[in-house]
């Protein structure tokens, strides 16, 4: 049984949904099918576009209202895991990452790596390499870092917590969903903190930073930009600390249990 590939397309301006259509075909030969949600906005603004989606059968569409993102995430996870098998394979992943390793020099490495993924190797977060987070600015790699490290003195996994790409089985994903509560980014951590036991991860070089690519901007320009903006280093923030307290409270359940 070929994955499924699970993908929220929000994209009012339109920058996303154009790039990724030319590679339909390729999504065909990777996956069985492509389970998505197109928001309002999305779908207000970009008419003819999001109805090549909507009207190829490969892609399975679900309705949805403007939400924040935690809860737009779990009703599309909850979907994909409802509308496959519970044996099958989906790939969670975010568009923005995935127009930028289709279109660079990371497409072959990302086509072998889906390719080579089986079911009892899931769950499995892809997660950046070395490399790959070299190509981040400094403050995204560092505050994101905080979890990773936090994890490894908690529970003695190196586990990125604020993944952007996991692959895992219908079926777990259908147990695991109705334990989350989190509304915002934090849901992609308490996803795994349900999943903690048996998770695996692997580093990868095609999860490198895309947002040069997207934005047609140079790269080290762009590089020093953000790891000099303060309101950058406060968005990181403002996800990565609810991760860090989702981290503490797991570890408190587990002394507890101990106990």
């Amino acid at each position: 049984m070929r994955p499924a590939i699970v993908l929220p397309l929000h994209d009012p301006e339109g920058i996303h949904l154009p790039r990724l259509i030319q590679f339909i075909p390729t999504l065909k030969i990777l996956f069985d099918r492509a389970i998505i949600n197109i928001p309002p906005s999305t779908r207000q603004a970009q008419p003819e576009i999001v109805r090549i989606f909507l009207t190829d059968p490969f892609f399975t569409g679900m309705t949805c209202a403007e939400s924040p993102v935690g809860e737009h995430f779990r009703l599309l996870y909850t979907f994909a895991a409802q509308a496959t098998h519970p044996d099958q394979v989906l790939h969670l992943c975010y568009i923005d990452r995935l127009t930028f390793i289709l279109h660079t020099q990371y497409f072959q490495a990302f086509c072998d790596d889906i390719q080579s993924v089986t079911a009892s190797q899931t769950p499995l977060i892809f997660q950046r390499s070395s490399l790959a987070w070299d190509a981040h600015p400094r403050n995204y790699r560092d505050i994101e870092g905080m979890v990773t490290r936090a994890g490894e003195w908690l529970f003695h996994k190196s586990i990125d917590f604020a993944w952007c790409h996991m692959a895992v089985q219908a079926g777990l994903l259908a147990e695991v969903l109705p334990r989350t509560r989190q509304t915002d980014l934090s849901i992609v951590t308490e996803m795994t903190l349900e999943m903690l036991e048996s998770i695996h991860s692997i580093e990868v070089d095609w999860l490198a930073w895309e947002d040069p690519f997207i934005l047609n901007r140079n790269p080290k320009e762009l590089k020093t930009e953000r790891e000099n903006s303060s309101s950058e280093t406060c968005k990181r923030l403002a996800y990565v600390l609810p991760m860090l307290q989702l981290l503490y409270q797991h570890s408190l359940k587990q002394e507890a249990h101990v106990l």
